[in-house]
């Protein structure tokens, strides 16, 4: 593992001044991609101020010196969210119900390039969601990314099913879930 990354964590309060890092970063890390409209830097800023708008929404930055090596955020899902009307499986309704305080989305992880592999990204993972209250994390991999989903599994995700966001042109996911604490 990494050693010497300085692990900042940040909220809402901080999110307007974090937000040009936060697409630089983003753009880096998906230049090869910017022709896919689900992916272009555009959309994702939208995406990025919906998010960084929610109460709970909390940020992980890595830093190697000034260098930013990654982030990820979340935030909770709130009462009634509609994360899970995408479903493609029958699950009972209990598992799918949320009250506001049950359920954290990992909206977004990611890692430049010259860090990948040296174990950042679980730093900032752990780091996102150590001392969580919810008691339970969810997150979305796209399918195209089965290595993603590989490690994602050997943190101890489960696999919930697949899953269409109700967006157009948005790719199928695998939905999972990792237990934070007994409820």
């Amino acid at each position: 593992m990494t050693t010497g990354i300085a692990i900042r964590r940040y909220d809402h309060r901080q999110a307007a001044e974090l937000r040009e890092l936060l697409l630089t970063v983003y753009a880096e890390v998906y230049e090869a991609e910017q022709s896919d409209p689900f992916a272009s830097t555009e959309r994702f800023a939208r995406g990025l101020d919906g998010w960084s708008g929610k109460p709970g929404w909390t940020c992980v930055v890595g830093y190697d010196g000034d260098q930013p090596v990654g982030y990820a955020y979340g935030a909770p899902l709130p009462a009634g969210a509609p994360w899970w009307g995408g479903l493609l499986i029958d699950v009972p309704s209990e598992v799918v119900v949320e009250t506001g305080s049950r359920t954290y989305a990992l909206s977004e992880l990611m890692v430049r390039l010259p860090w990948r592999k040296t174990g950042i990204s679980r730093q900032l993972h752990d780091g996102l969601l150590d001392g969580r209250r919810e008691e339970r994390a969810t997150l979305l991999v796209d399918q195209e990314h089965p290595k993603v989903h590989r490690l994602y599994e050997s943190w101890g995700w489960q696999t919930l099913g697949d899953l269409r966001p109700r967006i157009p042109d948005a790719p199928l996911f695998h939905a999972m879930l990792l237990p934070l604490r007994q409820a």
